[in-house]
């Protein structure tokens, strides 16, 4: 069964909500709830790059005080009514973590994958997670977890 990108938050939270228990899950669970979401099969339009997923790092203060921040993220393309590109729908699952020089030491990072134009999830996922900031960051406990949709 194919979903609707509009219930891609929802879904995404049952999906954490179930690595979630009486404290807060690390970031290593987090991403394995995000991968199960990853895999779900939404409606998007037959194009390349319509569904794609996005992982990104760095040490921020957009909204607050800086904070080091590890966002998933997966964009569906939405067409208008004769099919043309209109926008795109992100779902965002954003890790908050406490600066700290480790995490700083990091950088930004950023890596798209778009399994409709041929891209392999799992060497996608491998080569994320073979990354020496990913040990850093894959046994952290996030300060805060945050999931939204916004419109690009």
């Amino acid at each position: 069964m194919t979903l609707h990108p509009a219930e891609a938050v929802r879904l995404l939270d049952e999906e954490l909500a179930s690595v979630r228990g009486p404290g807060p899950a690390r970031t290593e669970e987090v991403w394995h709830a995000f991968l199960r979401f990853a895999d779900r099969p939404f409606t998007v339009p037959d194009a390349p790059e319509a569904d794609g997923l996005l992982v990104q790092y760095g040490t921020y203060a957009f909204d607050g005080p800086r904070a080091f921040t590890l966002d998933l993220v997966r964009q569906f393309e939405t067409c208008d009514g004769d099919g043309d590109h209109a926008h795109y729908d992100q779902v965002h699952c954003e890790l908050r973590f406490a600066p700290a020089p480790e995490l700083e030491a990091l950088g930004a990072f950023d890596a798209w994958c778009f399994r409709d134009s041929g891209d392999d999830l799992a060497a996608w996922t491998g080569a994320l997670t073979s990354r020496p900031s990913w040990a850093v960051i894959r046994a952290l406990t996030p300060t805060a977890v945050r999931t939204y949709r916004e419109r690009v």
